[in-house]
């Protein structure tokens, strides 16, 4: 199976051939890499000398935790080096120092009866919602409580708990907070649900802090549940795999045109190239703009339909238009979600050269909703914007993920 010589990618302008490997970006590379990794592995195991052969292997795609005796470490490196013909394959090592070493998330680490522990932990300054922190206490306190059998066992733990925790910037309220909540019994829920308790689906929303929690409980009133993600991450900043598309070329999009002598935008949308309508109404405005004006041609104006609203500003107005500030402001490829988007961002403008709210009208639009999405399941995402005033203001968007109706 051939799986790298018709690959293609586009980097900083130029296209190249990608010469070895699986293809990148391909959701069968991922499944391959790994098959290619099994096999490397048991073949490397089962050839491997006695006196270097590991007593525990276990790999999570590129990180392995192996145990084997201090002599034999870089024996069996050198032997694991030695198995891929291609050479492209190269193993490295890390041993343990002072007992611990990290794998993954975890920190492995090893008494001195011979026995390991696991410490899990996430930092109490990190910006994450409180729930998951306190969910670190009580994975601990619960794992405390289950796996060890004697009092005066897990009350040595506890204190090892506390003291880990507390490294990690956890308040003391936080750990008592846990343990009151697992002290106190749940109480049974009642099989019979009344309609006014059903749920009425999930809401993603990024978490900002402060910010978010305000949204879960406002949702909770409603019985909507809330799940949080970050919005801002490392690999987000950092990893930029593709170069960016010049948003000219880009299709199914809807845009924002402002007028560059007052305050009003025109949106639209298009399935086309963003750059192709740009210049569709720019070459109307323009030509109309050019017209001698006189009492004569503007009162004939005024009877005379454009076939854009922004040329309707520019000879009623008598306004130019910024066409270097034109932008996209959201991109969708179903064309009914686009109308639906395209009639939100009109309504979030002050001033607007649009005639009208857009390709549907609200009663279209809630037509369309009841009859593409379940009205008991629904799962809405929430995008946050960030004004150079640094106020807040969030955006909702139906997603494709939603019930859909048979």
């Amino acid at each position: 199976m051939v799986l790298h010589t018709q690959v293609r990618l586009l980097s900083r302008g130029k296209i190249f051939r990608q010469l070895f490997g699986a293809a990148m970006g391909s959701p069968v590379s991922p499944l391959a890499a790994n098959i290619f990794m099994e096999h490397l592995e048991q073949s490397a195991i089962a050839t491997a000398p006695l006196n270097c052969k590991p007593k525990l292997w276990k790999r999570y795609v590129d990180d392995i935790l192996e145990v084997v005796s201090k002599d034999g470490v870089i024996p069996l490196t050198d032997h694991l080096n030695s198995i891929d013909d291609s050479n492209s394959i190269k193993f490295t090592f890390e041993e343990e120092k002072d007992g611990r070493i990290p794998f993954l998330d975890t920190l492995i680490v090893r008494r001195d009866d011979g026995s390991v522990k696991l410490l899990v932990y996430l930092n109490f300054a990190s910006h994450h919602p409180l729930h998951q922190k306190l969910g670190v206490v009580r994975t601990l306190m619960d794992r405390k409580n289950k796996i060890i059998t004697e009092d005066t066992d897990k009350e040595e733990e506890e204190a090892n708990i506390k003291k880990a925790l507390n490294t990690c910037g956890y308040p003391p309220w936080s750990i008592d907070r846990v343990k009151k909540q697992m002290e106190t019994p749940r109480e049974k829920k009642n099989t019979k649900k009344d309609e006014n308790s059903k749920s009425k689906g999930m809401v993603v929303i990024p978490y900002v802090e402060g910010v978010s929690e305000r949204i879960a409980r406002t949702f909770k009133n409603y019985n909507i549940a809330t799940a949080m993600k970050p919005h801002c991450t490392l690999r987000n900043m950092l990893v930029h795999p593709k170069d960016k598309r010049d948003p000219l070329h880009t299709t199914d999009v809807i845009y924002a045109i402002p007028c560059k002598n007052c305050e009003s935008t025109y949106v639209g949308e298009t399935g086309r190239k963003f750059g192709k309508r740009i210049e569709e109404h720019r070459a109307e405005a323009e030509k109309a703009g050019a017209t001698v004006r006189t009492r004569a041609s503007r009162k004939a104006s005024e009877s005379k339909v454009n076939k854009s609203a922004i040329t309707d500003h520019v000879m009623d107005k008598d306004h130019i238009i910024d066409w270097e500030e034109a932008r996209v402001v959201g991109k969708e490829a179903d064309r009914y979600k686009r109308w639906i988007k395209e009639a939100i961002q009109i309504r979030k403008q002050d001033n607007i050269m649009n005639r009208d709210e857009g390709q549907l009208t609200v009663v279209q639009r809630m037509q369309f909703l009841r009859n593409n999405v379940s009205t008991h399941v629904l799962l809405v995402s929430i995008e946050p914007h960030f004004s150079t005033t640094s106020h807040i203001y969030w955006s909702f968007h139906f997603e494709r993920s939603c019930v859909a109706r048979d």
